[in-house]
């Protein structure tokens, strides 16, 4: 029997110290105009710890210019959890707008419409 292969416990780890670090220095230490209010959704980090695609989502500003300003910040935010954690290898990090928030809300609100709809049209 062959067993399924899965995230290893330290690469968890791992993911989850960055993006619990991250959430703390992007408020504090970034002052870009162009970043609105930024939410964290997941960390995704090659095997390696090479690199590292976290995915963001946005309720203030615009989700293109907070991707930019991100971007552009990433040699600094690496560096700051450089120094925070005491691991080998701190990945390159990568930011991506993470859209299934949004896509959510927006099927949330189809269904409504159409739940309300149907109600209507039923009386």
């Amino acid at each position: 029997m062959r067993h399924k292969k899965k995230a290893p416990a330290r690469g968890i780890r791992v993911a989850e110290q960055i993006q619990k670090d991250l959430a703390e220095l992007i408020p504090r230490e970034l002052r870009d105009p162009r970043l609105g209010f930024v939410t964290l959704t997941d960390i995704e980090l090659t095997p390696d710890y090479a690199y590292a695609t976290v995915y963001f989502s946005v309720l203030t500003g615009s989700a293109e210019d907070s991707e930019k300003a991100l971007n552009e910040a990433a040699g600094y935010l690496r560096n700051l959890i450089f120094k925070k954690m005491h691991i080998h290898t701190v990945p390159t990090l990568r930011f991506k707008h993470d859209v299934s928030v949004e896509r959510g809300a927006e099927m949330s609100q189809l269904i409504d419409r159409v739940l309300k709809d149907s109600g209507e049209g039923s009386a």
